[in-house]
Order: structure tokens, then C-alpha cells, then sequence
């Protein structure tokens, strides 16, 4: 699983994964910091 979402005390994105191997955890924390940056840039 993955989760992104606002810190309550800071202004960052926190990206949280799970997975059942190292490589898909990698691949998810991938995706996950993808998807963060372009949230954070306004897309």
C-alpha cells in the first residue's frame, strides 16, 4: 500500500509504503515521491 499525505506540523508531504518485497517497496516509494512532488508543485 501507499500512503501520501500532509504533515500536521510542517509543510512537507509525508510518503508512507508497505509492500511485501524490497523491490516493489522501492518501486512504491518511487511512484509515492513522484506523485508528491507533483502534488506539491500544483499538478
Amino acid at each position: 500500500w501507499l500512503l501520501i499525505r500532509p504533515s500536521g506540523t510542517e509543510p512537507v508531504l509525508r510518503v508512507y509504503a508497505e509492500a511485501r518485497s524490497p523491490e516493489m517497496l522501492d518501486a512504491l516509494l518511487a511512484h509515492g515521491e513522484h506523485v508528491a512532488r507533483s502534488l506539491a508543485e500544483g499538478g
